[in-house]
């Protein structure tokens, strides 16, 4: 396997887009479950790539960090900070739209996880083990306040 890295880390995107398709039924309704289940698959793999694989980057490019980087970690925030309120149908459709824009600077030839493989030569499958290691994210309940409810799709 000449790429170790990215098999791992897209097919936890194909895992995470699955749960996401079967969070909302047919009746429009959410499962509680599959999206929590999401929910915690989707934080714990962005702290795989924040607190592993991009500063693993940055150290084997010498402490220069990735150039997509700032792009990732934007984007890593919006995707987090979707996951704070109660999910609705809305939301998960806006969740779909930037996860589709966002997983193809990971994917690919040109992507993230392509780079990380390059970068890691040798070392990849170990990589790879620091990335399946990564513990859960504590999850804090949906908040659904003020702070969060002018920024998103009205809930239905």
């Amino acid at each position: 396997m000449s790429d170790p890295i990215e098999t791992f880390l897209t097919a936890d995107h194909a895992r995470l887009d699955n749960l996401l398709a079967r969070a909302v039924r047919d009746d429009g309704t959410i499962d509680a479950d599959v999206y929590a289940e999401f929910r915690q698959g989707l934080l714990r793999h962005i702290a795989m790539e924040e607190k592993t694989l991009l500063p693993y980057a940055k150290a084997k490019r010498h402490g220069e960090a990735l150039p997509i980087a700032n792009a990732l970690r934007r984007d890593h925030g919006e995707i987090a900070a979707l996951l704070v309120p109660s999910p609705t149908p809305a939301l998960c459709a806006q969740l779909r739209a930037v996860l589709a824009r966002h997983n193809p600077l990971e994917e690919g030839a040109d992507g993230l996880y392509a780079i990380c493989d390059h970068l890691a030569g040798a070392e990849a499958a170990e990589v790879v083990e620091r990335l399946e290691a990564q513990p859960k994210v504590p999850m804090a309940p949906h908040y659904d306040g003020p702070l969060v409810s002018n920024r998103l799709p009205p809930k239905r």
